[in-house]
């Protein structure tokens, strides 16, 4: 059998080819793909050629196909849907996609975000499983590769080159302090910050933050006493001590009945503390994490969001 060489191939002759096989009339292929019908016979003769068969052949004041044209005529069918489709958008259906998508997270994440997120997809993608794993530093390199899919940040986290982010719900820092604190219905000064113990969040093994660079800025140095990768370990912490934390109000007011505490506007000059998704710009039009974000932002807003209360 002779191999075909297939960049020698001009494949501008396959939808001529498809419509002669169909119509059996030079005349009305031609009109099919838009030829003069000197052009189609031209192309007609450039098939007969290449494919060493004459295709159609004159059967009084009609066409017939030969034996190779017939059976050709149900392989281009589906060779041409086959080639059609590497060029067609693909289609997505929620419903039945299967795929595990893994987000970079934290407790706050999975706490507020996570039963809606889930219970959505539980109705509407239920092939779609969802893997929240931890901040690690190789974080760019794990997005960069394909092992992550999307990673939590604010809105002022620096992002790699080329990557794509969106907000999906706004947030502010939060005093937190348990009821009955000696320092609870006091109006804070920034330098009341070092005259309390706090817990600190770490999310990479540093304790440093921007808070922390807020109060250098006015010579004010507050005390760590306990530092944790975990928000809803710092609200408990304080709920039992005369410690203090600084975190997302969000998050502190829902557990804020639970664990017996008070809410307070932090003495700080920025207090903006919102919620974003970033990716890589590689999976910027992948359907699934395109249709995925969208469901996100929209429990986001209704879970995450902050609003006039305090």
């Amino acid at each position: 059998m002779r191999d075909v060489h297939l960049p020698g191939l001009d494949l501008n002759l396959l939808p001529a080819l498809e419509a002669l096989l169909k119509r059996r009339n030079v005349t009305e292929a031609a009109r099919d793909v838009g030829l003069s019908q000197p052009a189609m016979s031209r192309v007609l003769a450039r098939l007969r050629e290449v494919l060493g068969d004459p295709l159609l052949v004159r059967m009084g004041s009609e066409y017939a196909l030969s034996p190779r044209a017939q059976a050709l005529s149900t392989q281009l069918i589906t060779a041409l849907d086959h080639v059609k489709a590497v060029f067609r958008e693909p289609g997505f259906d929620p419903a039945r996609t299967q795929r595990t998508i893994r987000i970079v997270g934290l407790d706050t994440h999975t706490l507020l975000l996570a039963p809606a997120l889930m219970a959505r997809l539980a109705m509407e993608a239920p092939g779609i499983d969802v893997r929240f794993e931890s901040y690690r530093p190789d974080i760019v390199e794990r997005v960069e590769t394909g092992q992550l899919d999307l990673v939590f940040a604010t809105s002022t986290t620096p992002l790699p080159p080329g990557s794509r982010s969106e907000t999906y719900a706004r947030d502010r820092l939060a005093l937190v302090l348990r009821k009955g604190h000696p320092m609870a219905k006091r109006k804070w000064t920034i330098e009341d910050y070092a005259r309390v113990d706090h817990v600190g969040i770490s999310i990479f093994g540093d304790a440093g933050s921007e808070l922390d660079a807020q109060l250098a800025r006015a010579g004010v140095k507050r005390r760590l006493a306990l530092v944790t990768p975990h928000f809803i370990g710092a609200l408990a912490a304080v709920s039992r001590t005369d410690m203090a934390t600084t975190l997302s109000r969000v998050f502190a007011r829902a557990f804020a009945d639970h664990y017996g505490l008070v809410l307070k506007e932090p003495p700080l000059s920025s207090l903006d503390l919102d919620l974003t998704l970033v990716w890589s710009q590689v999976r910027d039009a992948d359907p699934v994490l395109t249709w995925l974000r969208k469901v996100i932002g929209e429990e986001a807003r209704k879970t995450m969001e902050i609003d006039s209360r305090i």
